[in-house]
C-alpha cells in the first residue's frame, strides 16, 4: 500500500510508513535538479540515507525516524517543505467479544488488536441480525465499544458482529456469530455485606444486592454462587442459591476469618457472572472474662501503727526468769552465809566409822 500524505493547513504534512521499510520524503514542488539541505526536528539528518535531489531517502526506518522533517533550498536556505513522519505498521485483526449485562435491553461488543500498531487505527463495526443491519451506539466512555439493542427476545436467529480495524497502513476485520442466550452474563453482586451471628461461633451472615444493571430482576430472576473459606485454607466451600440476597454460613470454624464473594447467573440463560470483591469476617467470638487477682476475703484491712509491741525477743529474760534468778542468788548467798557461821562458831569432826561429818558448837 501506499503511503497516505495529509496536509493540515498552517502545519507540517504527515507522512505515515511502515516500519523496516525504505522511506522517500520529497520537498514540495521542486524539480528534480534542485539542492536543498534536509533537518530532522532542527538538527541535521544522521539516520542512514540518501539524498537525490529535492528527495531525502531513508532506509529502513523505524521507530526513531519519527520526526519532523524540513526541507531548505540552497543556496538561499529558505524553507520549502515540512513533513510529520510517523512509522507503524498496519493493524491486524481485532479480537471481539459480545455479552448482555444488561438482559432483555441490549448487548455490548467489545474488541482490541493484540499487537500495536504505533499509528492512529479506527474500527469500523457492523452488527446484522437475520440479515437486517442493526443500528450501533459507540461508548462514550470506552472508545473500544458499542451498544446493541435486541430487535426482539427469544430470537432463533443468530447474529452478526463484523470488526474492521483500518489506518494508513492498511485494514484487517474479524466477524463472530451468536446466539441469544449465549452472551447473557450479569455483572457480579453488588454491596457483599458479611457479618457474624450473635452468640454463634460458628455462624457468618452474608447479605448482597443484585446487579444495579440488571433492569428487570423480577422478570428475569437471578441466582447466585456464593463461596467461603478461611484464609488459613486453600480450599473453597460452594453454596449455590435462588432468588435469594442472603444466606448464613453455619459451618464456619470459631475465631477463623473468612474471605467471601459471590457470582449471579439468569435462572435459565447464559453464563455465571464474574466474582464480586471479596469481603472478611469473623466469626462471634465471647468476650473473654475479667481475671481478679485477689477477692474481698483476701483483701489485708488497713492498720493504723500502734505503741511498740510487749512481745520478748528471743533471748531477752521474762519477769519471772528474772525473779527465779534472783531467788537463785539469794539461796546461794545463804548457804555460803551459813557455812562461814559454822566454821567459825562450830568444831567439826569426821566420824569414819559412820562416814558422818559432825559440828558443835563452841565451848
Amino acid at each position: 500500500m501506499r503511503h497516505r500524505n495529509t496536509k493540515v493547513k498552517g502545519c507540517a504534512r504527515i507522512q505515515y510508513e511502515r516500519i523496516g521499510n525504505d522511506v522517500t520524503m520529497q520537498c514540495g514542488s521542486l524539480d528534480n535538479d534542485a539542492s536543498v539541505t534536509w533537518k530532522v526536528n532542527g538538527t541535521d539528518v544522521k539516520a542512514r540515507r540518501r539524498e537525490e535531489g529535492p528527495r531525502l531517502i531513508l532506509m529502513e526506518v523505524n521507530m526513531s525516524s519519527n520526526g519532523l522533517y524540513s526541507c531548505f533550498q540552497n543556496p538561499d536556505g529558505q524553507r520549502r517543505d515540512q513533513i510529520n513522519l510517523r512509522v507503524g505498521l498496519p493493524p491486524k485483526e481485532p479480537q471481539v467479544t459480545c455479552r448482555s449485562n444488561t438482559y432483555p435491553k441490549g448487548f455490548y461488543c467489545s474488541w482490541h488488536l493484540q499487537h500495536p500498531t504505533y499509528i492512529p487505527t479506527d474500527f469500523e463495526i457492523d452488527v446484522q441480525h437475520n440479515q437486517r443491519p442493526l443500528e450501533v451506539t459507540r461508548d462514550e466512555v470506552h472508545k473500544n465499544r458499542c451498544h446493541v439493542k435486541f430487535p426482539e427476545l427469544f430470537s432463533s436467529f443468530p447474529y452478526r458482529v463484523n470488526v474492521t480495524a483500518v489506518n494508513s497502513l492498511g485494514r484487517a476485520s474479524n466477524a463472530i456469530s451468536f446466539e441469544e442466550s449465549s452472551i447473557v452474563k450479569p455483572d457480579p453482586p453488588e454491596k457483599v455485606v458479611a457479618k457474624p451471628v450473635a452468640n454463634n461461633a460458628r455462624r457468618l451472615e452474608v447479605t448482597w444486592n443484585s446487579p444495579s444493571t440488571w433492569p428487570d430482576v423480577e422478570t428475569f430472576p437471578l441466582k447466585y454462587f456464593l463461596r467461603y473459606r478461611p484464609l488459613i485454607r486453600d480450599q473453597w466451600q460452594h453454596v449455590e442459591l435462588s432468588d435469594s440476597t442472603s444466606h448464613t454460613i453455619t459451618d464456619a470454624y470459631a475465631g477463623k476469618e473468612y474471605i467471601i464473594q459471590l457470582a449471579a447467573k439468569d435462572m435459565e440463560i447464559g453464563t455465571w457472572s464474574d466474582w464480586s470483591v471479596a469481603v472478611h469476617a469473623t466469626p462471634w467470638m465471647e468476650e473473654p472474662k475479667p481475671i481478679t487477682s485477689t477477692t474481698e476475703s483476701d483483701i489485708i484491712p488497713e492498720t493504723t501503727p500502734g505503741p511498740p509491741s510487749a512481745a520478748p525477743r528471743v533471748g531477752e529474760p521474762t519477769a519471772a526468769c528474772s525473779t527465779l534468778l534472783w531467788s537463785t542468788h539469794l539461796l546461794l548467798a545463804c548457804v555460803l552465809l551459813s557455812i562461814m557461821w559454822c566454821v567459825t562458831s562450830l568444831q567439826c569432826y569426821f566420824h569414819a566409822n559412820h562416814s558422818l561429818f559432825l559440828c558443835v558448837k563452841r565451848s
